[in-house]
């Protein structure tokens, strides 16, 4: 089993607490979530050269160039964590798993006249009350017929009887199905119920404790071992987890650590009341005035020009300037405009909510601000070299660059790609780096409207003039900090001059002053240097600039092709043999199957062609002179 690179300074700082860990590729996509008891001991395990988990685990352990991890309270939070991040990101070497129906959820129907207390497997919007989810079916059934004998609920399904059944002759019902004598006792004992599936289960709990304990000095041991099962599935399905709420709420919390000049600050995403994500950021506190000065600065880069922002941000502290930041909050959110077509789910009510910062003090909410806190702690005390290696990659990639070409401050970068099948279906694609990272909603893709046949300068300039003109629309709208309006600091082609000289020329003709460097390549087809102000610039390729320029350049290479892919598979692509005059469906297919490939068909002979089944001479003249014109 081969490994990237050695893993034992990260593996020694690993926590001996139940979380969560991500395995990431080195272009930090995440292959594989995992859970465990023990984070130290289970992510240790993958690096043992005695470690054998299959061809599958094998492959996996190649392709890690790093991990993260997210620490959690019990291995119950750790699992549903997992399950989550497994939905949400669907890594390369996890075993998928379904959506929320594999968690059973313990239902009270409070929409009933006499509400009852069933298991579900799906959350509705039916005024009930959900607790969960829960990993253990068994134990959710133990609960609710635990709850149902003790506080006398009702077990049918309709209260159209002609008599009680037989709960009600054996004093576990109070019948209320054939009267309404004893509502208010009914509904008293629904409200004890539910106070136990919140939490507050301590007499309970010493209720059954008491009577395992006689049933044992009765030597009645069966009976005692059946008291004891039952504290041990109530214990399992009442377990506090904070990684899923019935609340259906989106949540963003925000927690810093600091030790001396540097800081983390950590932040949880939490969408439709799932925890679905995080990410954490590095932070030299020398220019800093004071804690809370980092958290204002941070919420408002963080949220500028965001696409979405949750109903509610969690913070450590009070803020002083709460009202003024929660009024830009809100500005921005009132502004959004989603005109992306692959966001089509974003409404006005979304847009119009109120946005508010809180600082929790007991709590669920308390108990989430706590969580990222402690992952904070952890990743600044252990993960220091690397996110200082991070900070390099990034931040410090674009100070090589900035220095190389001599522009005073670079943070947004865009490249673009055009993708074609021998000139047609042309399609084009903007990349967007902000901060050295990809910023994938800003990310556009263009289909080619204006020019036919191989055409890439003529593709490129069509792309850029969009992109540009656009953007002027959108400022003149307002608009200059999102999407379109945002322009870059530095546009990078990969074309090498030529494409250099077209960027300028539609900059040039829209009055916008942009930087424009282009990528110098070898014999080979590899990267030597960059074109700036019409002088080739060497550039050292072991640089972490020359690394950042690259995954920008492949990424933008990739997101076209991904796109003409799509199109390809949904029929949108035309063949170039549908502008040749007389040539329909059934001669396009004829062709494709003698000759196999374009190509072929490209530099076959005259007499070639006419040997095609379907093709009359006519017709074969026409496939000819097409390509030889």
């Amino acid at each position: 089993m081969m490994m990237n690179r050695d893993f034992s300074d990260d593996l020694s700082k690993l926590p001996d607490k139940p979380g969560v860990y991500l395995m990431q590729d080195e272009k930090d996509t995440i292959i594989y979530v995992g859970k465990a008891v023990s984070l130290r001991n289970r992510v240790r395990q993958y690096f043992r050269a005695s470690h054998n988990e299959g061809v599958r685990k094998d492959r996996l352990v190649e392709n890690i160039h790093h991990f993260d991890y997210i620490v959690t309270d019990s291995e119950l939070e750790a699992l549903v964590l997992e399950c989550n991040l497994i939905k949400e990101h669907r890594p390369k070497y996890n075993t998928l798993l379904r959506d929320d129906k594999t968690y059973p959820f313990i239902k009270v129907t409070l929409y009933e006249k006499y509400p009852r207390i069933i298991m579900t497997r799906e959350l509705k919007n039916d005024k009930s009350k959900y607790f969960g989810p829960f990993t253990s079916a068994y134990s959710v059934k133990d609960t609710i017929t635990f709850l149902r004998k003790v506080y006398k609920i009702r077990t049918c399904n309709s209260l159209n009887v002609d008599r009680p059944c037989l709960d009600y002759h054996i004093n576990q019902c109070l019948g209320v199905c054939a009267t309404d004598d004893y509502y208010e006792e009914y509904m008293e004992n629904v409200n004890k119920a539910i106070e136990f599936l919140k939490g507050n289960h301590k007499k309970t709990i010493d209720m059954l404790t008491d009577k395992m304990n006689k049933a044992s000095e009765d030597l009645d041991f069966e009976k005692a071992a059946e008291y004891r099962d039952l504290m041990e599935s109530i214990r399992n399905c009442i377990e506090k987890q904070k990684i899923t709420s019935a609340d259906n709420e989106d949540v963003d919390v925000i927690s810093m650590y600091k030790e001396d000049d540097e800081a983390v600050v950590y932040i949880l995403f939490i969408r439709n009341g799932k925890l679905l994500g995080r990410d954490n950021f590095y932070f030299a506190m020398e220019n800093v005035e004071s804690d809370e000065s980092l958290i204002n600065t941070f919420i408002k880069q963080f949220y500028d020009g965001a696409l979405f922002i949750p109903k509610e941000i969690y913070v450590d502290e009070e803020l002083d300037n709460l009202v003024l930041l929660e009024e830009y909050l809100n500005e921005i959110n009132n502004n959004i405009d989603i005109e992306d077509d692959d966001i089509s789910d974003y409404n006005s009510s979304i847009r119009n909510r109120r946005i508010q910062i809180i600082t929790p003090k007991i709590g669920k909410k308390k108990h989430l601000l706590d969580m990222a806190r402690t992952n904070a702690k952890m990743t600044l005390e252990n993960n220091r070299e690397r996110m200082k290696r991070e900070m390099g990659r990034t931040i410090g990639a674009l100070k090589e660059i900035s220095d190389l070409l001599g522009i005073d401050k670079i943070d947004r970068m865009e490249a673009y790609d055009i993708s074609n099948i021998s000139g047609y279906d042309s399609v084009g694609s903007m990349v967007v780096f902000e901060g050295g990272k990809p910023k994938k909603n800003d990310y556009r893709k263009f289909r080619i409207k204006t020019i036919d046949g191989p055409n890439d300068y003529g593709s490129m300039k069509e792309v850029l003039t969009r992109r540009f003109e656009r953007a002027m629309t959108e400022k003149e709208e307002g608009n200059t900090k999102k999407g379109f309006g945002k322009l870059p600091d530095l546009l990078m082609m990969d074309g090498g001059l030529g494409q250099v000289n077209i960027a300028l020329e539609v900059l040039d003709d829209l009055g916008l002053d942009i930087p424009v460097a282009g990528m110098v390549k070898d014999d080979h087809h590899n990267t030597r240097g960059l074109i700036y102000n019409g002088k080739e610039i060497s550039i050292d390729t072991t640089s972490e600039g020359f690394k950042l320029i690259t995954r920008l350049q492949d990424e933008a290479h990739r997101f076209a092709i991904t796109y003409h892919k799509k199109l390809r598979g949904q029929g949108m692509v035309h063949s170039i043999l549908d502008d040749i005059e007389g040539i329909g469906p059934k001669r396009r297919k004829a062709l494709m199957k003698y000759f196999s490939d374009l190509e072929s068909i490209r530099e076959a002979a005259l007499e070639e062609l006419e040997k095609v089944d379907g093709l009359d001479k006519k017709s074969a003249k026409s496939v000819y002179d097409f390509f030889h014109k």
